[in-house]
Formats: C-alpha cells, structure tokens, sequence
C-alpha cells in the first residue's frame, strides 16, 4: 500500500498524513462503469459499500471534491445507479456477498472504507431468503449462528459489527463516513421558522426518553407522540413506515416525531438520518414537529429540507443530548 493510498482527510486521518490531491476533471469510461483517467491511480482510494437513499450519492460526491479515487459496491435494489458517474470504480454487490466484497476490495487496493444508506432489513424475514440471495461461503460462516443457530441476535448493532469484523480480518478498515463530510451533521438549533410548541416541548421530553431507550436496545432510532402518549415506535419496518403508522392512528394529525441516535452509537453506520423523503412522509400523515439529535443526526440536503418544512409549517429543532 502506497503512502497516498492510506490518507484521510485532516478531521479524519491518520497521524502525520496530507490531505489528498485535487481531483483530476478527466473522465474515461471501460464496460458498465465510469472511471477516471489514469492518474486515478496515484490518488488516495476509499472503498464504499452504498445502500438505499440519497445519502451514499451526497457521501460519494464529497469523496470526489475531496479528491478521493472511491471503489464502490451498490447494493442490488438499494443503491441509486446514478452513484456509479461519481467512483473510480463500480460494481453491483448482492446481499450475502460478504466474499465477494472483501474479494472486491483486495483487488482495487483498498485498505479503508465505509458504509452509507439504509438496508431494508425486513428482506431478511421474508421466506426463502437464503434460496433467492444465496449468500457465499463468507458469509454463512460469518452469520450462520444468526441465521441458522440462532444462537446470537440480529439486532442492527450486532449483525454490523459481525459485517465489519469480516472486513478488518482482511485488512480493511471501516470509518464513519461523516469523517469525509462533518458538514451533513446538523449544528443544535432551532432550523425553521416556526418552533416547537409548548405541548410539542412536552411531547419532545418524552419522545426522546422514549427513543433513546429505544435505541440502547437496539430496536428503533425513531417515536411518533401526541399528548405525551406513544402513537408509533420504530422497529424494522423504518422511520417512514412508523409515521405513516403514526398517520393512521391520529387522524387529527399535529404529532410530533423524535429521531434520536442511540446511546452507544456507532458512528460508522446506522446512524439517524433525515431527508426530504422524511418531511414528505411526514406532511402526508399530518406530524406538525420534528425533534432530532445534535450532533449525531443526519440532514441530507438540509437547505431544501428546512425551506419545505417552512413552507408547511413543519417545526424542526436540533437538541443536545
């Protein structure tokens, strides 16, 4: 591995390392995916597992202005093809290919990675999982005390850092993809125009007690209350699914959602994120107030989230923990 091949960015790197060099503007294409020209080689590599969302996307343009040549895996009926123009190099990864990703990776030289987007863990408990995604020897040797033992659990913390753990036997190392791009961590505040009310502050209070709970059991990051009663929780089913919940149950609408990180929050994946999809869902089944945490939460494309929220007179607010 090349001196340039192991930095990372000053907020993020390793000591005594230079930050990368500008990106070269040329591009080439060879089969299915763009690659940059040959200097691409002499730049910093960084691997990229992308899942669901628009978050990967904003993850692999910041690596790009950064300077950073990315090899990139999208995960099959999760990631957005449109990531593949921003990556030195890309390819489709299908899940249960623990192997297959480490193999990847090997390959292209890279020695550091991360993760970004969501996963749609309910594919895991739909039948015949294992005959539709036939996961590789990798794999089954990782998780097979999850899956067919069931002798450990399959809580998000748990099967993530099994994933990790494969990747750092063979030398790659996973970091927050926030270390690349500080700037998508919301600062505490009030966001909107319009703030919390004085029974939305209540709601807040006990929301947040509520999530973090939650979250120090690895069920859910998010709570749906009104009147200090719990319309909507989250589990697997995801953020959107338990305000559309929350929607059907409060036909009166006006309740307040908390998304919080949770307690042990690992900042390499996992960790609460917002975007326009969630004010979206959130306009549709009548919440009125979003509480996120300071910090440790996401705003993908905050600009755009904050102006529709104004316009719908959503409140946001930002809270230290």
């Amino acid at each position: 591995m090349s001196a340039n091949e192991s930095q990372l960015p000053n907020h993020g790197a390793l000591p005594g390392e230079a930050a990368p060099r500008t990106l070269p503007s040329a591009f080439r294409t060879h089969g299915r995916a763009p690659h940059f020209a040959l200097r691409t080689q002499s730049l910093p590599r960084l691997g990229l597992l992308a899942a669901w969302g628009r978050y990967p996307i904003v993850i692999a343009e910041a690596l790009a202005e950064q300077g950073y040549a990315t090899y990139c895996l999208g995960l099959k009926g999760h990631a957005d093809p449109a990531i593949a123009r921003l990556c030195a190099d890309f390819d489709w990864l299908g899940l249960g290919k623990v192997g297959r990703a480490c193999r990847y990776f090997r390959r292209n030289g890279v020695h550091h990675a991360m993760v970004a987007g969501k996963v749609h863990k309910h594919i895991l408990f739909q039948p015949g999982v294992c005959y539709k995604h036939l996961p590789d020897w990798r794999t089954i040797r990782a998780f097979y005390k999850h899956f067919l033992l069931n002798r450990r659990d399959r809580r998000d913390d748990t099967l993530m850092n099994t994933l990790l753990g494969e990747f750092a036997a063979e030398g790659i190392t996973f970091f927050p993809p926030t270390d690349f791009a500080p700037e998508l961590l919301v600062n505490e505040g009030q966001l909107t125009r319009r703030g919390p009310s004085e029974s939305q502050r209540l709601d807040i209070e006990f929301g947040w007690q509520l999530a973090k709970e939650l979250g120090r059991l690895d069920v859910g990051q998010s709570v749906a209350v009104k009147g200090r009663t719990a319309l909507a929780v989250e589990a697997v089913e995801g953020t959107d699914q338990c305000i559309r919940r929350a929607g059907e149950l409060c036909k009166q609408g006006g309740f307040t959602v908390v998304k919080v990180s949770k307690p042990q929050q690992d900042m390499r994946f996992d960790v609460p994120t917002v975007g326009m999809g969630t004010l979206r869902t959130m306009i549709e089944a009548g919440a009125a107030c979003l509480a996120i945490e300071a910090g440790k939460t996401i705003i993908v494309d905050q600009p755009e989230v904050v102006r529709f929220a104004d316009d719908h007179r959503v409140a946001i607010v930002a809270l230290g923990a």
